[in-house]
């Protein structure tokens, strides 16, 4: 079975179509359990997210901020291993019929055997995978792999980076771009702001690919307003932050089914 990198490229071009950027969230496997963090992607995509990102929890999460460690804390207390990871995947795209990637630190891929990663994320449907910290000139071998496979493979942009490094970036890339919103880890913030829009406006000049934006989105009227330049608004501490806060389980898939649904009118600006 090839991966599902058209789904991704289809359900962006269906979103654009619509006049609209997509809404990707992001959660961690196995978070606040497997099948828990199986109905948290369900429920966000019920909600109204287009595309979501399942985090494969790491011990060591350097670009991560205080929400979203705390919840791989939980999840790797949890025993998550990379097979829980596939099986998320597996799970919440044959229900949904819709795009997941996994996002992840290159070190457990390293470990794990690129050739076996990336073949069993496209037998379980995953359509690629999101790599924060891999290098693009060290990423020869991963994209040999994801190619093969029918995966797209997602780099992260900065608003550090330079216009050469950009091109570079955007060349290796498939799928998407990842433009980080600002310099710093995750977390929600009070503004987005200017920096961003620069940066997708830098980005688009070097790239077909679609630029989406992440790091600090946490309300609609946010969402909107990321919404006016970005092809994509990424969401992941907010989600997680409403499981966390929420009393049970049940109560944190209604918390993050309705936070997609806000952030879903706010990607068509219809807030």
């Amino acid at each position: 079975m090839s991966g599902n990198v058209q789904l991704l490229n289809d359900t962006l071009a269906a979103a654009k179509a619509e006049g609209r950027s997509a809404l990707i969230a992001y959660l961690p496997a196995g978070f606040p359990t497997v099948d828990g963090g199986i109905d948290a992607i369900k429920a966000v995509f019920d909600g109204g997210a287009d595309v979501v990102e399942v985090g494969l929890p790491h011990s060591d999460p350097v670009l991560d901020g205080p929400v979203i460690q705390t919840a791989d804390d939980i999840a790797l207390r949890g025993g998550v291993r990379i097979a829980d990871v596939m099986r998320t995947v597996r799970e919440a795209h044959e229900a949904t019929g819709k795009p997941v990637l996994v996002m992840t630190y290159w070190n457990p891929i390293d470990r794990y055997g690129v050739e076996r990663f990336t073949a069993e994320l496209a037998e379980a449907g995953g359509a690629g995978c999101i790599l924060p910290d891999l290098p693009v000139q060290e990423s020869a071998l991963w994209r040999e792999h994801a190619d093969k496979q029918g995966l797209a493979t997602v780099f992260v942009v900065a608003p550090s980076s330079r216009d050469a490094r950009l091109a570079e970036i955007t060349a290796a890339g498939s799928g998407f771009v990842y433009a980080a919103s600002l310099m710093g880890v995750t977390g929600t913030r009070e503004s987005v702001g200017g920096q961003a829009k620069e940066l997708v406006r830098r980005t688009r000049a070097t790239t077909d690919l679609p630029v989406c934006v992440g790091l600090g989105v946490s309300n609609a009227a946010q969402a909107a307003e990321v919404a006016g330049f970005a092809d994509g608004v990424i969401v992941g501490s907010a989600f997680v932050k409403r499981m966390l806060d929420a009393p049970d389980e049940a109560a944190g898939l209604a918390a993050v089914r309705a936070l997609a649904g806000e952030l879903a009118k706010g990607v068509r600006g219809t807030v």
